[in-house]
């Protein structure tokens, strides 16, 4: 078994793409070696800011032998009369083989000549000297550039290549017009700790030979140096390090050799919003704030950077990330202080400079929308005069801190520095969290508002997205969402769960739709086709959200909302919160055996209840079951169970008390049982009409109880 390494080196990679390309390589170059038989025991990928390396262990020297069973033309075109024709010299000819080697079988689609061919394993050497420029240029990312005179493409240029099978060097050359790179066995350490070239002698000793050279090609141990070095820098100065994964991520792929250095800034700074500060110290300079304690949110003035450099220069690194951090911060502090120098009201007007979207106007006409529809859902919420008279005022000022100084320099804290300036206004404090909340979630896993104001703020702005984005025609197809109309929807349907909002999508979509007009005062063009299209996609978000988020059997997914049953989506739309409790009783109750007890029961009876003209909204068997023509005790069990049933059932309607429903069904599940096979048993479809009426509506009526929490047809038994 042999040791392949291959190291691609570059100058100096965007982070982001280290990261990515590792991670495409670890999805495509196993089945990459698999397709051309050839199974290593391990692979290990690694990668700096100035290269991407693999080593591949346990890999054979070369393929081995197989047997290929090869189809070829019909028999009826390959002989004639018995004699061979041109088609099967010609097929027998390009698999190396003699006519006499080929048999003529059966298929379900005729007579076709086959041969059985032996083909030697070819040597992995050469089969390694094919699949590695693909493993390169096969590579996805954004901006790649070209280099030199030729046609290659990749995030910057390459600059050398080091390919060794054990200690034998394969030939590779890659060509990018007058500039060629051949591979050899020269690889590059530090840049600045080991600036003369490494020379790999064998495949197993790269790791510890780029150590050699103050290089930590192992991006896992690289990222898990730079936390414990953070971590133990703010120990020492009696703090606690913020460390953001997605900045650890970063840094992990911008330094070869890692050296944690502690800087500081003047405290008079600490003056400024804690996210003002941090989100400096993240985003513009990769920092790591620091706090004074694992439970205190109040910042210490000092920051933790990580060199690449010489650690012997560590204070003078410290004293130039020091003077450029002041310098960020005293612009901060500038734009801070500008802001807070009118009120938060006296910036909405500005916010008709700033353009929505073009058929939509501009920011302020959003506003203005917001304001209308967050009505909408506080009354149907009923919330409290001083509630609604809140949400008004939040919808108001919610974006106005869009077109602040400190927001136009990190969009980032846009709802942050909206509540902050909220506050120093005079705003209350529930206007002032709703600013903040109502962009929540920002994220897939990110928190979901808390307050009423805030929930139904946010619901708002997303609702006057979607329906103006859908009215333009502009529905995400594929993967394209440019207007993040799949997280709009994906949002509201969460915050209504999570906060149990009585709310009735079906109606705010129809209020929302009537009252929208664009801004040339338009009004929606087939204003019932949008209302399908929005009902439609939100049906679609409900079933996403049920399966991948709450992890809901898909059949119990169907259950709920239906498969092409109106009466199912129709509910889900009117009550959100509904179709998830639902869902997850339907998921308890499969695990706890409880629903396997009553499937057989109800199904049987939906089954037989179809044959029927019951509607599925009676659920009181007063005036649609005749006792005076019941033949046998089982009818007359069967009708006072499912008067037992009856308040059960308005209770799960009512109180959303599903477990009282089912267990209800469950007791009358032996009831039902011996109507259809006891001693006592009937026959349904009797040839007197009114008795089988009867009967079938005794059954129509379980069904109706059952639907009132699932179509238990769709449920597929377990």
């Amino acid at each position: 078994m042999a040791t392949f390494l291959l190291e691609v080196g570059t100058e100096e990679l965007p982070a982001s793409f280290v990261g990515s390309a590792l991670e495409q390589w670890r999805s495509r170059i196993e089945p990459s070696l698999q397709e051309h038989f050839l199974t290593p025991s391990a692979i290990q990928f690694y990668g700096t800011p100035r290269r991407l390396a693999l080593v591949i262990e346990g890999l054979p020297l070369q393929q081995p032998d197989r047997e290929e069973e090869v189809k070829g033309p019909p028999a009826q075109a390959a002989f004639r009369d018995g004699q061979p024709t041109k088609a099967a010299s010609g097929f027998a000819n390009s698999r190396g083989v003699s006519v006499a080697d080929l048999e003529v079988r059966q298929t379900d689609k005729g007579a076709f000549v086959f041969v059985q061919q032996k083909i030697a394993g070819r040597a992995t050497a050469e089969i390694l000297t094919d699949l590695v420029p693909q493993w390169i240029f096969g590579l996805e990312g954004k901006r790649f550039m070209r280099w030199g005179d030729g046609d290659l493409r990749f995030p910057r240029p390459i600059r050398w290549l080091v390919a060794l099978l054990d200690d034998t060097l394969l030939p590779l050359t890659l060509e990018n017009g007058a500039e060629v790179c051949h591979s050899d066995r020269h690889s590059a350490g530090h840049r600045v700790l080991h600036p003369t070239p490494l020379t790999v002698t064998t495949a197993a000793d790269y790791r510890d030979l780029l150590r050699s050279g103050y290089v930590e090609v192992d991006p896992t141990v690289r990222r898990q140096q730079i936390r414990q070095q953070v971590e133990a820098a703010a120990h020492s100065l009696s703090g606690t390090a913020v460390i953001a994964e997605s900045l650890l991520d970063e840094v992990t792929h911008l330094v070869e050799w890692p050296t944690a250095i502690v800087g500081k800034f003047d405290a008079e700074f600490l003056e400024l919003p804690t996210e003002v500060i941090t989100m400096e110290m993240e985003s513009h300079q990769r920092y790591f704030p620091v706090r004074q304690g694992a439970d205190s949110s109040e910042l210490l003035p000092y920051f933790i950077t990580v060199s690449n450099g010489d650690p012997a220069k560590s204070s003078i690194i410290a004293e130039g990330n020091g003077r450029v951090i002041r310098a960020r911060l005293s612009d901060g502090k500038f734009f801070y202080d500008a802001d807070r120098q009118i009120p938060l009201e006296s910036y909405v007007p500005k916010l008709a400079t700033v353009t929505f979207e073009e058929s939509l106007g501009s920011v302020r006409d959003k506003v203005m929308r917001i304001k209308a529809i967050a009505d909408h859902i506080a009354a149907q919420l009923q919330l409290a005069p001083s509630d609604r008279a809140a949400v008004q005022r939040a919808a108001l000022l919610c974006k106005a801190d869009l077109v602040t100084q400190m927001v136009g320099e990190f969009p980032e804290l846009q709802g942050v520095m909206g509540q902050k300036y909220a506050l120093s206004s005079g705003e209350p404090q529930a206007v002032a969290t709703a600013i903040f909340e109502h962009y929540l979630p920002r994220g897939a896993h990110d928190q979901l508002p808390e307050t009423r104001i805030g929930q139904v703020v946010g619901i708002a702005d997303r609702l006057d997205t979607l329906v103006g984005i859908f009215s333009l025609g502009k529905l995400p197809s594929g993967s394209s969402d440019p207007f993040a109309l799949r997280r709009a929807a994906n949002a509201i349907v969460n915050i209504t769960w999570a906060a149990d909002l009585p709310l009735n999508l079906k109606t705010l979509l129809e209020q929302v739709i009537a009252d929208f007009a664009r801004v040339d005062n338009t009004p929606v063009k087939d204003a019932a086709q949008l209302q399908a299209q929005l009902e439609d996609f939100f049906l679609q978000r409900i079933r996403t959200l049920l399966q991948d988020e709450k992890q809901i059997d898909y059949d119990l997914v169907n259950a709920v909302l239906g498969e092409g049953d109106f009466d199912y989506a129709e509910r889900a739309l009117i009550d959100v919160r509904d179709v998830s409790d639902r869902a997850q009783f339907l998921q308890t109750i499969r695990h706890d055996g409880t629903l396997a007890a009553i499937y057989e029961t109800v199904n049987r009876a939906a089954r037989l209840a179809a044959q029927g003209t019951l509607d599925f909204a009676t659920l009181d068997p007063a005036g649609v079951v005749e006792p005076d023509l019941f033949q046998q005790p089982s009818e007359q069990a069967f009708f006072a169970v499912l008067q037992q049933l009856l308040p059960e059932t308005r209770s799960a309607q009512s109180d959303r008390n599903y477990r009282q429903l089912v267990t209800g069904l469950a007791q009358a599940a032996p009831v039902v049982s011996s109507f259809f096979d006891g001693p006592e048993s009937v026959l349904v479809m009797d040839e007197n009409p009114a008795i089988k009426r009867n009967r079938l509506n005794l059954l129509g009526l379980l069904r109706n109880h059952a639907r009132v929490l699932a179509d238990f047809g769709a449920i597929v038994k377990s």
